[in-house]
């Protein structure tokens, strides 16, 4: 097993550019079968676990894709052959498998999908797809840990989604497009992700209105053409990149960014003494004498993604004074919490709430990354603890950081994957 040796306590400076956003890609990608004429070129697609996952699925369904990774482009080609079953050793590893549902309603009127994976962060249901499908006239049942549906034609609904979810506003998006009629999203999630996937999917020659506000309007149309689009950057990476240059008192510039969408993070950053200088399309932090404690709660954007959580912990077990962080998105983020703890960060859990009395330092230590963001954050940590820190069962990290050793390594950081070859970068699938 791969793990990761960290020696702390040197600060990061430098330049980082910020990957391809591993979140918009996913449903991207997955919705790239909807062509049904020419192919589809995607540019910027990050080198990822979660990235080959979903290529590796679709052509497991009968989809004709290549990822050339020299190039970080996906090229997807219109088929005419019956779409399989998705298989459930590969569904299971990641929930965005789920996205390939609402292309799959639209090109193939029965399907049946398992139940998707993903990390452990708590209770993520899928009941808000399935009802906006239902609502476009699609049977569903459930039996034995598989989705199974129906329908001979998809038809526009209005549909209200009791929260906001990413994932669900997704795949109503991408089966309402070619069904028949007009669909209304209300109450839709409103990530940029979202607004990317539309601008992709009018690229196709869809006809989507209000993606990023609170009402998403969808006219169905025939057919969808290939296009050559590239993906947004991540900000969820370049945040990440951001709170390492804060934690380890360093100046780090993240490049290949909007910056509107770090606004939330640049604000809390702030409001915690540290200097954020921003230009057009890069962000950088700079040290401050003395980063102070503040109260975060996660949102859905425009609010503080959960998706930064972890990593802004483990700043805050760094700052002075008494922080709670309020995690309203998922009932169950708070792995990081006990392995923090080993660190010697003073933090505790009460309900969904985390609660941390800054240290002066923290402590390298053997600790296990229990999920992607959590992992990320025990990164972060040891970059700024006194000493040597081992992190085991890095593959959750590579699931969402695009060569993360390399890119800490060119800002000064002490970092090595131990273990076998680093994830290769040239090879194609």
């Amino acid at each position: 097993m791969e793990y990761f040796l960290i020696e702390g306590g040197k600060p990061l400076n430098g330049s980082v550019r910020a990957s391809g956003s591993k979140n918009a890609a996913l449903p991207i990608i997955a919705a790239s079968i909807l062509s049904t004429t020419n192919k589809v070129v995607l540019k910027n697609i990050p080198m990822l676990k979660d990235i080959e996952t979903m290529i590796e699925l679709l052509k497991s369904i009968n989809v004709d894709i290549k990822f050339n990774k020299s190039r970080k482009e996906v090229i997807v080609k219109p088929t005419t052959s019956s779409y399989k079953e998705p298989p459930y050793e590969l569904v299971r590893k990641m929930r965005a498998s789920f996205n390939i549902m609402g292309p799959l309603l639209t090109r193939k009127n029965k399907i049946r999908i398992p139940f998707p994976g993903g990390c452990a962060i708590g209770t993520r249901p899928i009941d808000l797809h399935l009802k906006g499908f239902a609502m476009m006239g699609v049977k569903i049942d459930i039996n034995s840990g598989y989705v199974l549906a129906n329908s001979k034609h998809l038809h526009g609904s209005e549909i209200y989604l009791d929260l906001p979810s990413v994932g669900a506003t997704e795949n109503i998006m991408m089966a309402a497009v070619m069904a028949k009629g007009k669909t209304i999203i209300r109450n839709p999630a409103r990530e940029p992700e979202i607004v990317d996937l539309a601008n992709f999917l009018n690229s196709m020659g869809a006809d989507i209105e209000g993606a990023g506000s609170d009402t998403i309007r969808i006219r169905g149309v025939n057919s969808l053409t290939g296009c050559t689009y590239r993906v947004m950057p991540d900000r969820i990476e370049a945040g990440t990149y951001l709170i390492a240059g804060a934690i380890t008192r360093g100046k780090v510039k993240v490049t290949n960014v909007i910056v509107e969408h770090l606004a939330s993070l640049i604000d809390k950053l702030k409001e915690a003494g540290l200097q954020i200088v921003t230009g057009a399309n890069w962000v950088e932090v700079r040290p401050c004498k003395e980063i102070k404690g503040v109260n975060v709660k996660t949102l859905p954007y425009p609010g503080f993604p959960t998706d930064l959580q972890s990593q802004i912990v483990a700043l805050l077990c760094t700052a002075k004074g008494t922080s709670i962080v309020t995690e309203s998105i998922f009932d169950k983020r708070t792995a990081h919490v006990p392995e923090l703890k080993r660190m010697g960060a003073d933090i505790s859990v009460d309900g969904n709430n985390i609660i941390i009395n800054g240290r002066k330092k923290l402590t390298g230590a053997e600790v296990i990354a229990p999920d992607l963001r959590a992992g990320a954050s025990l990164v972060l940590a040891g970059l700024a603890a006194e000493g040597t820190t081992k992190i085991s069962d890095i593959f959750h990290i590579d699931r969402g950081y695009e060569n993360i050793e390399e890119k800490i390594q060119k800002l000064g950081g002490h970092i090595k994957r131990i273990g076998k070859e680093s994830v290769p970068k040239a090879a194609n699938i």
